[in-house]
C-alpha cells in the first residue's frame, strides 16, 4: 500500500513514476467513453460523406483545444481538492454569477443532449436487434441510470473501459478498409472549408453553408462544456492529488492548503504527471476514434452521394457498410456505433446529475444543507430518466438534427467562457489558495495559458460569428 503524509486534513499518496503510472489511469477511459458517441458515430460520418477528408483539420483541433480545457480544469482539481463547479465559483465577480450561469444553460442542454443519445441509441438498436426504437430508447435509458445510480468511480470504470475496447477495435476496422492513404489525411489538415457539394445540397437537410455541419462537429468532439466539468469527477473519483478520499460534493479545504508543505506540494506535481499522461490518453483515443468514423463516411457515403438524416440513419449506414464489407462489416459498425451512443449515455447520466448537484448547492445552500450529495445527484438522475423517456417520443424521427442542437449549446455557447474561467482560476486564484513553498511549486507552465487562450479565440469566434446563421439554417431546415 502506497505510503502518505497527513497534512492537516490532506492525505496525499506517493505518485507512480515510470510504467507504473500507467496501472493508474482511469479517468481518461471514463472521458474518452463518454465524449465518443453521437458526435462520432452520426456527425462525424455525415460530415465526412459531405465534405470529404478536406476538413479532418476540424476533428483534430477542435479535440486539441478541448484536451487543454479538459486537462487544466482537472490540475486545478488534483492541486486543491475541489471540482470545476467550486473552481468556478471562485472567479471574481458578483456572488456564484459564473455557477448561475452554468446552471441555467446546463440545465437545458442536459436535458437535449441526453436526449439525443437515446434516441440515436435506439435507433441503432433498432437496427441490430429489431426492438422498436422509442423502446430501445428506453431500455437504454434505464441500463444508464442503473450503472450510474450508485455514483461509485470503479463500477463507472470498469463498464466504460470495456465499451472504449470495442470502440476503437470498431472505429479502426471501419476505417481500415477505406483508408485514403497518408498524403490525403495530411491533406486535410490544411485548413480549408471546402463548399458543399450539389449533390449534398439537394438532399433535405443539408445547408449550402459548410459551417452547420462543420459546428456540431466540433462542439461535439470531445465532448462538450460539461465533458471538460465532468473530467474533473473522474478525477476526483480516482483519488489523485488532493482529491484523495475527499468525495464528492465538497468545497477545496482552503485552511489545509494555506498550510500545505512542500513534501505535499511535490507529491501533488508527480500526480499532476500522471494527470498529463491519462488524459493525453483520452485526446488520442478521441482522435483516432472520431478520425476513423469520419474517414469512414468520407470513403463511403460520399462517393454514393448520401447523406443520412433522419431515423433511417442507422438502417442507411449499415446496408451500406454490409455491402462493401459483407454482413459482418455491416454488424460490426452498428456494434461499435451503439457502444459508443450507449457509453455516452452513462457517461453523461454520470457526470450531468452531478455538476447539477454542485451548482444547485452553491446557488440554494439551504437544500445542500439539507439533502445530502448522493440524494441530490440521485434526483437530478431520475430527472434527465423521465426528460429522455419524453424526448424519445418525441423526436424519434429526427435524431440528427437533435444531435445537432444538442452539439451546439452543449459543445460551443459556454466553451470559449470556460477555457477564460479555467485560466482564470488556475494563474490567479490557485496561487492565493496555497502556502508560498506550494505556490511556488504547484504553479503551471506558460504552456497552459497558451493552450486556454487559443481554445478562448478559436471557439470564441465560432459563438460570435457562425453559431447564430448556423441556428437559423438548422431549425429553418427542419421544419
Amino acid at each position: 500500500m502506497a505510503k502518505q503524509i497527513q497534512n492537516n486534513d490532506l492525505a496525499i499518496k506517493t505518485p507512480p513514476v515510470g510504467l507504473a503510472v500507467f496501472a493508474l489511469v482511469g479517468p481518461s477511459f471514463i472521458w474518452a467513453a463518454e465524449f465518443i458517441g453521437s458526435g462520432e458515430v452520426i456527425l462525424a460520418t455525415r460530415t465526412g460523406a459531405i465534405l470529404g477528408t478536406s476538413v479532418l483539420w476540424a476533428i483534430v483541433a477542435g479535440i486539441f483545444l478541448k484536451y487543454w480545457i479538459g486537462m487544466s480544469g482537472a490540475r486545478y482539481t488534483v492541486c486543491t481538492g475541489e471540482g470545476m463547479i467550486d473552481m468556478f465559483d471562485r472567479i471574481p465577480g458578483p456572488r456564484h454569477w459564473v455557477v448561475w450561469t452554468v446552471l441555467i444553460v446546463q440545465f437545458a442542454a442536459g436535458a437535449i443532449a441526453i436526449g439525443a443519445l437515446a434516441t440515436s441509441a435506439g435507433v441503432f438498436l433498432n437496427n441490430l436487434f429489431g426492438i422498436d426504437p422509442v423502446i430501445a430508447g428506453w431500455l437504454v435509458t434505464v441500463g444508464a441510470v442503473a450503472v450510474a445510480w450508485s455514483g461509485a468511480f470503479n463500477i463507472l470504470k470498469i463498464v466504460m473501459s470495456f465499451f472504449v475496447l470495442i470502440i476503437v477495435i470498431g472505429a479502426i476496422y471501419v476505417a481500415a478498409h477505406v483508408f485514403p492513404g497518408f498524403g490525403e489525411l495530411l491533406h486535410g489538415l490544411a485548413f480549408s472549408v471546402p463548399d458543399v457539394p450539389q449533390w449534398a445540397q439537394s438532399i433535405e437537410g443539408v445547408s449550402s453553408n459548410p459551417w452547420r455541419e462543420l459546428l456540431p462537429l466540433l462542439g461535439w468532439g470531445a465532448g462538450g462544456f460539461a465533458s471538460q466539468v465532468w473530467y474533473t469527477y473522474w478525477v476526483m473519483g480516482a483519488g489523485y492529488g488532493a482529491t484523495k478520499d475527499r468525495g464528492y460534493g465538497k468545497p477545496a479545504d482552503v485552511s489545509a492548503l494555506k498550510n500545505l508543505s512542500a513534501s505535499a506540494a511535490t507529491k501533488i506535481k508527480g500526480w499532476c504527471r500522471v494527470l498529463y499522461v491519462d488524459a493525453t490518453i483520452a485526446m488520442v483515443i478521441g482522435i483516432v476514434v472520431t478520425s476513423a468514423f469520419f474517414i469512414a463516411g468520407a470513403g463511403i457515403l460520399g462517393p454514393e452521394k448520401i447523406a443520412p438524416k433522419g431515423e433511417d440513419v442507422a438502417i442507411k449506414l449499415s446496408s451500406i457498410f454490409a455491402r462493401h464489407w459483407g454482413y459482418i462489416g455491416g454488424v460490426l459498425f452498428m456494434i461499435t456505433g451503439a457502444s459508443a451512443l450507449i457509453a455516452t449515455q452513462i457517461g453523461q447520466l454520470a457526470g450531468w446529475p452531478r455538476l447539477l448537484a454542485d451548482s444547485f448547492r452553491i446557488c440554494f445552500p439551504n437544500l445542500g444543507k439539507r439533502y445530502p450529495w448522493k440524494i441530490q445527484f440521485r434526483f437530478f438522475l431520475v430527472f434527465f430518466f423521465v426528460t429522455n423517456c419524453i424526448i424519445i417520443f418525441c423526436f424519434k424521427k429526427k435524431p440528427v438534427f437533435l444531435v445537432m442542437i444538442g452539439a451546439i449549446f452543449d459543445g460551443l455557447l459556454l466553451t470559449p467562457l470556460q477555457a477564460i474561467w479555467i485560466a482564470i482560476a488556475m494563474f490567479a486564484v490557485m496561487p492565493k489558495m496555497l502556502s508560498k513553498e506550494a505556490a511556488r511549486i504547484l504553479k503551471p507552465h506558460w504552456i497552459f495559458a497558451v493552450g486556454l487562450i487559443a481554445a478562448f479565440i478559436v471557439f470564441g469566434y465560432f459563438c460570435i460569428f457562425q453559431i447564430p446563421p448556423t441556428i437559423m439554417s438548422l431549425f429553418g431546415n427542419s421544419q
